[in-house]
């Protein structure tokens, strides 16, 4: 538990300017005696482009207060992703829920070929090029968590040497 708080940054720690985006909203609504009463939860981004990104999920019954709560849960907790240039450093598959989602580096001036989710949040990223591919579910939260679990677990070839006690 103490190694996941010290992993966490919020937008404070960095000095560059995030850029907010909405991902997903939903709406959800409960049949009562007067009428339907309507919910909304909305999935939000937080990225600089600079390897620093962080997503937030919120529901409230107004839509603007569920953007804003997503994007404050974004903003609290930004993930480093590693990267060499402008790719990731090794291919990875992760499986979340239903989704299985496939991340391949490409060599310089591919661009991001993936999905509507998965490249929203690689552009956010500031991945320049990479190949993406869903083999599970579509459904955009899991594949969300699912990108964020591959970007989590990647590693440099220095962080792998270091484990190993070579470097």
């Amino acid at each position: 538990m103490n190694n996941k708080k010290k992993n966490k940054q919020s937008v404070e720690d960095f000095s560059t300017e995030f850029e907010e985006k909405v991902l997903f909203i939903n709406r959800c609504a409960k049949v009562l005696k007067g009428g339907r009463k309507f919910s909304f939860s909305a999935l939000i981004l937080v990225g600089d482009n600079e390897g620093h990104i962080g997503y937030g999920f919120a529901k409230a019954n107004e839509l603007a207060d569920s953007i804003r709560k997503g994007a404050e849960s974004a903003k609290r907790d930004i993930l480093t992703v590693k990267m060499k240039n402008s790719t990731i450093p090794h291919e990875i598959v992760v499986r979340w829920d239903g989704a299985v989602l496939l991340l391949k580096p490409a060599p310089e001036g591919t661009g991001i070929i993936a999905g509507s989710k998965v490249r929203a949040i690689l552009e956010l990223a500031g991945i320049k090029d990479i190949v993406a591919k869903s083999l599970g579910c579509n459904n955009p939260i899991n594949l969300v968590h699912a990108t964020f679990k591959a970007l989590r677990e990647l590693r440099s070839k220095e962080d792998c040497l270091q484990m190993r006690g070579v470097a």
